[in-house]
């Protein structure tokens, strides 16, 4: 027999423990001036990268979605740490329902798991988080149909937070169809022509009970919103963060935050 000792486990380098420690340092200090000031009411946030992230890493596609939904749970936390009450992610936008088949079905697999999940999360029943659904889901599987349906049914009288998944949404198919929806009333003799105004369209958006984001996040660099909230962005704050979505940290998180209550926010030009 070897009487070689086992194996040890890997330490970390000094360096690596010190820039850990300063980094939580940081996140303290961070998280201590934040709830000192004006959390955003509503938070918006374009999840992108998780292709890039799983190639960059030499992960599967469908690794990354993993690890995308990963970071959405860490995101939850750190959304009811700092009080944050209604949070809007990008989940699956109207042009991603043209992806390669393979990718389209993985996610949908994955959106399944996810609702279902979230529903029976003991943090969503304690915290009284409502989870809604957000977009054209007539455009998506029966399964995944029947998971928003549970996990809006179990969350639907909580009213303390809000969760809402903009999942098969596209910003100008939400304007078309409030559009619509005030044309049949219209044509029925409902609502006169010179009565529409911007409170009725809202009223008739995805997000009618909603109040506008104050703040849109986007990770992984790029700077638009891609059909994201176009009618209710038309005053917020907009924060692009060079990380992709997997990576994201909670201190770039609170970094957001902490920029959006340095700015001094005008309505108008």
């Amino acid at each position: 027999m070897s009487s070689d000792p086992p194996n040890p486990r890997p330490r970390r380098g000094l360096g690596e423990t010190l820039a850990q420690a300063a980094g939580d340092a940081m996140e303290q200090r961070l998280l201590s001036q934040i709830q000192g000031g004006p959390i955003p009411r509503h938070l918006a946030i374009i999840m992108d990268g998780n292709r890039r992230f799983a190639r960059g890493h030499g992960l599967l596609r469908v690794e990354g979605h993993l690890r995308g939904k990963e970071k959405l749970e860490e995101l939850l936390n750190w959304c009811l740490e700092v009080g944050l009450r209604t949070l809007t992610v990008y989940a699956l936008s109207t042009e991603n329902l043209t992806r390669d088949t393979e990718e389209v079905h993985e996610l949908m697999d994955l959106f399944t798991e996810s609702f279902r999940k979230i529903a029976d999360d003991p943090r969503v029943h304690r915290h009284r988080i409502r989870v809604r659904a957000l977009g054209s889901r007539e455009r998506l599987p029966a399964r995944v149909q029947e998971a928003i349906r549970y996990a809006e049914e179990r969350t639907r009288d909580h009213d303390q937070y809000f969760y809402n998944v903009a999942i098969a949404y596209g910003g100008r198919e939400d304007i078309l169809q409030a559009i619509r929806a005030i044309a049949r009333e219209v044509e029925q003799g409902r609502v006169k022509p010179e009565a529409i105004d911007e409170a009725m369209v809202s009223n008739h958006l995805y997000t009618q009970d909603l109040p506008d984001p104050d703040l849109i996040f986007r990770t992984s660099g790029e700077e638009r919103i891609s059909n994201f909230l176009l009618w209710q962005s038309a005053y917020a704050e907009l924060y692009f963060c060079d990380v992709l979505w997997p990576g994201l940290r909670k201190l770039d998180f609170l970094r957001a935050i902490h920029d959006y209550q340095r700015r001094q926010r005008r309505y108008g030009a």
